[in-house]
């Protein structure tokens, strides 16, 4: 997969094309038939939005990496557009392309607070934190119009049940502010907003739809100011283009009121690698060869390392002068003074879920 002349790149969209996912059976290409009809500009990507009939809610994991072991994802495919995403081979298993349909054809899951109820009340259930925007962001935009998150957090603060949240969006999270608010009161509830970059241009076209750098930040001081533990991802960490930011976040970031933060290197798994090198090609043509390099170093000469233990952090010298700049930094801003867990006693399991009667 090359480049793609910036031109015919669909505005607003992250992908510059839709290749075919690895399951599909059948595999289409445009071609000129005389007529000129591929020099005509492609009219606007609309996008999509369906029903999912998933009959469950909860996915649970039992990775050594990752700080959980269930989570909830109200949406299929992710608005946001990021071309780094490294959900977007999941698109594959709905017979979608992981390209330009991961963000444009959307899935809604209209039941996932009953489901979650259900599950919840399931016999022989273990209360531990649930994370939301695991897979796809819970706060992408078009959470304004069907409100799942919202629905899934009510059931939570409800029950008394306690989740975290990642998301790169910022005026629907502050949105939920009273519902966030009121489970701070009662320790049910951390949440981490995902910055990038600083840099507004570059995040025009590396992030198209989610919030700007600017707009992150004011939901880190609008939640820390109502009482709502917060912190900051730095992810991906994208060498070259972003890296050198990272002090710079982190100082933002806290001076806006976060008290934690973390870091995720660049990921390529699957087809994400080849829609990464394109955007690379397309927008950073200049750069796109030393961002590669500087990866492969990560990765012990690969493009992607999917091992535990390494495929978060990467591995090598440069891994490890990241890390030390980033404990360094976190010590200059204050963050990551004191660990934080959230309050699993107070879980109280829906009403009439067990057929066993109350002796109250």
């Amino acid at each position: 997969m090359g480049s793609v002349d910036r031109k015919s790149v669909q505005k607003g969209r992250g992908a510059a094309s839709k290749p075919a996912g690895r399951f599909a059976s059948t595999h289409a290409e445009a071609d000129d038939d005389g007529w000129g009809i591929l020099e005509e500009p492609l009219p606007p990507l609309a996008t999509t939005v369906q029903p999912d009939a998933s009959r469950t809610i909860i996915a649970r994991n039992q990775s050594p990496d990752i700080p959980f072991t269930q989570s909830i994802n109200p949406y299929r495919g992710c608005e946001h557009g990021c071309p780094y995403c490294y959900s977007r081979p999941t698109h594959a298993y709905l017979d979608l392309s992981p390209g330009l349909d991961f963000e444009t054809r959307l899935f809604y899951k209209p039941d996932a607070a009953q489901l979650l109820k259900k599950e919840l009340g399931a016999p022989g259930y273990e209360c531990s934190p649930i994370a939301l925007g695991t897979n796809t962001d819970p706060y992408q935009p078009i959470e304004r119009e069907y409100g799942v998150t919202r629905a899934i957090l009510e059931m939570l603060s409800a029950l008394n049940h306690p989740t975290t949240i990642v998301t790169k969006g910022a005026a629907l999270i502050a949105r939920d502010i009273d519902l966030l608010a009121s489970m701070a009161e009662r320790n049910l509830i951390a949440v981490s907003i995902s910055i990038t970059t600083l840099d507004s241009e570059l995040k025009r076209t590396l992030e198209p739809r989610a919030a700007g750098p600017a707009s992150r930040l004011a939901a880190v001081r609008k939640l820390t100011e109502a009482g709502v533990p917060v912190g900051v991802m730095v992810a991906p960490v994208i060498p070259v283009l972003t890296d050198h930011e990272l002090e710079s976040i982190l100082e933002a970031a806290a001076g806006a009121g976060a008290k934690t933060a973390g870091y995720v290197m660049l990921r390529l798994p699957f087809e994400v690698n080849a829609l990464f090198q394109e955007w690379l090609r397309t927008h950073a043509p200049l750069k796109a060869e030393h961002v590669m390099a500087r990866v492969r170093e990560l990765r012990g000469g690969r493009d992607n390392d999917p091992r535990f233990g390494s495929r978060m952090r990467g591995e090598g010298i440069y891994a490890d002068l990241f890390r030390k700049r980033f404990e360094v930094a976190c010590r200059r801003y204050g963050l990551n003074k004191e660990r934080r867990e959230l309050d699993t006693s107070r879980f109280v399991p829906p009403a009439g879920a067990s057929p066993q009667l109350s002796l109250l």
